[in-house]
């Protein structure tokens, strides 16, 4: 959202929270990164049940990128009500299942809206140094809990057809 800002961009800002399976510290510590970046809007979205039901009914490998479909479903219909021309992500390549050339490629199929990722270069470390010089750091910090519900051994390299044919399962488990 800094990155861009600093472009011009309106950001509108859209936070997943886990609850009612986890508290609300994650949502809070979103609200905090807001007020510290300037983003005047914040969406919490609950999806805690949803994750629940992926982790529960999909073939678990595929947990996270379901997961990052979901929101990005989620985040298109945000964007369709703000006006928004893009979504925007954290994500860099490489850093966790769901961030392999495959697998963002079975993400972006889920997307009406382009998906831009500023960060997509920067390694972990390029990353932290900046959350430090921008002030978001010590609120961002913290543990995760965003595999909470993942596999001990998530797809690395989900191919689309794997996932259109687990997304249809769990649409098919649904009734």
């Amino acid at each position: 959202g800094y990155l861009m800002a600093r472009q011009g961009l309106d950001v509108v800002a859209a936070h997943f929270s886990l609850e009612p399976i986890t508290d609300d510290a994650a949502a809070l510590k979103t609200r905090a990164l807001c007020s510290i970046l300037g983003v005047p809007t914040l969406y919490v979205v609950r999806v805690g049940e949803a994750f629940a039901e992926i982790a529960h009914a999909a073939e678990r490998r595929f947990y996270f990128v379901l997961t990052k479909r979901l929101m990005v479903r989620l985040a298109d219909a945000i964007a369709d009500r703000e006006g928004a021309d893009v979504l925007v992500t954290g994500e860099n390549l490489g850093q966790v299942s769901s961030q392999t050339l495959a697998s963002l490629r079975a993400i972006d199929a889920a997307a009406r809206h382009p998906i831009v990722r500023p960060l997509i270069g920067f390694d972990k470390q390029e990353i932290v140094e900046r959350a430090k010089t921008i002030g978001t750091y010590e609120v961002s910090k913290g543990p995760e809990i965003c595999d909470l519900l993942g596999p001990p051994r998530p797809a690395t390299h989900a191919r689309i057809d794997q996932i259109l044919l687990t997304h249809s399962h769990l649409d098919h488990s649904r009734g």
